[in-house]
């Protein structure tokens, strides 16, 4: 097997997790193939003037169509929630923390005038409610890049996934976000690995790996995504956590009302069909709030 991945130390991390889960499961352990994606190559261009959805994942996506690679493997957030066709997502790692962090200082320490570099409208937006005396600034680049940034350039901090400082070590300096203020985009903390919607063998493989709690959480954030037909740079939060038969949901969304829409409920797994569509509505403001 080959698992197709960006050639960032993260996504090169990942890939080597779901290698060592691959054998661990007994299967021949997967060689690994580096693939430049346009949204690494082109660090100037804000990610929403680049269209946004699939920046990171569209060479990927050719090179499995194109049979080059076996899977592709990315974090589930980059990954659009209307999937490329004749794709399919094969595997959900069990997801890691799905806060986002700020670094090297917390909340607390940004002071009138900190800048904040982010180039997520999502986490700026909430900054901006958060910590209106606090600026942003876009800034672009893998985890190691923009950690540098904050080092060398003006910026006070940066905003990142707390998964991705976890996998790489670099954790020491990360300062947590409360989940239920930073509500997190949709499927993060989860690495995903897609594979052609055809290959039977690499699927029944695949599902060998495949975590359920996380599945069933992804699936809610995604299908709120895809009802609302937003992308992956869409300012809008949302994260689902299983707790036995049900499901804690909490969203916000910018744009769609003068003040950001906010939803925190509980429903019952097997309700998820019939609650997400209203949970959208809501995030779009077409519905009143319970």
């Amino acid at each position: 097997m080959i698992a197709g991945t960006r050639e960032s130390a993260l996504a090169m991390k990942q890939t080597e997790i779901f290698r060592d889960r691959l054998t661990a499961a007994g299967f021949p352990a997967c060689e690994i193939k580096g693939i430049t994606s346009h949204g690494d190559v082109d660090l100037t261009t804000s990610l929403k003037d680049m269209g946004g959805t699939g920046v990171f994942v569209r060479e990927l996506d050719e090179a499995l169509l194109n049979g080059e690679v076996d899977v592709t493997v990315n974090s589930l957030k980059d990954i659009p929630a209307e999937l490329t066709p004749g794709l399919v997502i094969g595997a959900l790692l069990p997801r890691d923390d799905v806060r986002d962090a700020l670094v090297p200082v917390g909340l607390d320490d940004l002071g009138c005038g900190a800048i904040v570099g982010t180039s997520s409208v999502r986490r700026e937006m909430i900054l901006r409610t958060v910590k209106p005396a606090v600026r942003t600034k876009a800034i672009r680049g893998n985890i190691q890049t923009r950690l540098r940034k904050v080092q060398t350039e003006e910026y006070t901090a940066t905003i990142m996934a707390m998964a991705g400082l976890d996998r790489l070590g670099l954790a020491d300096s990360a300062h947590p976000l409360d989940k239920h203020v930073f509500i997190p985009a949709a499927g993060q903390g989860a690495i995903a690995v897609e594979c052609r919607a055809d290959d039977t063998q690499t699927l029944a493989v695949l599902k060998k790996l495949d975590d359920t709690q996380t599945r069933t959480e992804v699936h809610a954030e995604r299908t709120i995504l895809r009802l609302m037909n937003a992308g992956c740079s869409s300012p809008i939060g949302i994260n689902a956590e299983v707790a036995d038969d049900r499901i804690h949901l909490i969203a916000i969304s910018f744009d769609y009302s003068v003040r950001p829409i906010r939803v925190d409920t509980t429903f019952a797994i097997k309700d998820t069909d019939q609650e997400l569509p209203r949970i959208a509505d809501i995030l779009l403001g077409r519905e009143e709030r319970p």
